[in-house]
């Protein structure tokens, strides 16, 4: 009996969850699509790495490093994009679009050097 009861409950969860995503900004949800293209690739990076091997060991990391980090990078801007956040609200969406890129553009400086 617990069983389906609690096959019920997660059941309603998705159903909400999904209801409650589905009247989320298309901006925001753009924002959630490349999220998961960058942890995906990482996690291809990872998948690649246990198969063939880590030969160039700081490539992989450099990679890995780079989709992880450009994937906080993204939640963070949507954060401050998210007009139901109330701690951002002063923060224009082109400043944290202006912000993104930036810490981008370091990180991936930072890449590069680390690569050698």
């Amino acid at each position: 009996m617990a069983r389906s009861s609690t096959s019920k409950d997660a059941q309603d969860l998705f159903h909400s969850l999904r209801s409650a995503y589905l009247s989320t900004p298309t901006n925001l949800k753009i924002i959630d699509l490349y999220v998961c293209f960058a942890v995906f690739t990482a996690l291809i990076q990872v998948a690649y790495m246990a198969l063939v091997g880590s030969f160039p060991f700081n490539s992989f990391l450099s990679g890995v490093l780079s989709c992880i980090g450009t994937a906080v990078l993204a939640v963070c801007l949507r954060i401050q994009v998210n007009k139901e956040n109330k701690e951002f609200k002063d923060l224009a969406p082109e400043r944290a679009f202006a912000d993104f890129v930036l810490c981008n553009l370091v990180l991936h400086l930072v890449i590069i050097n680390f690569l050698g």
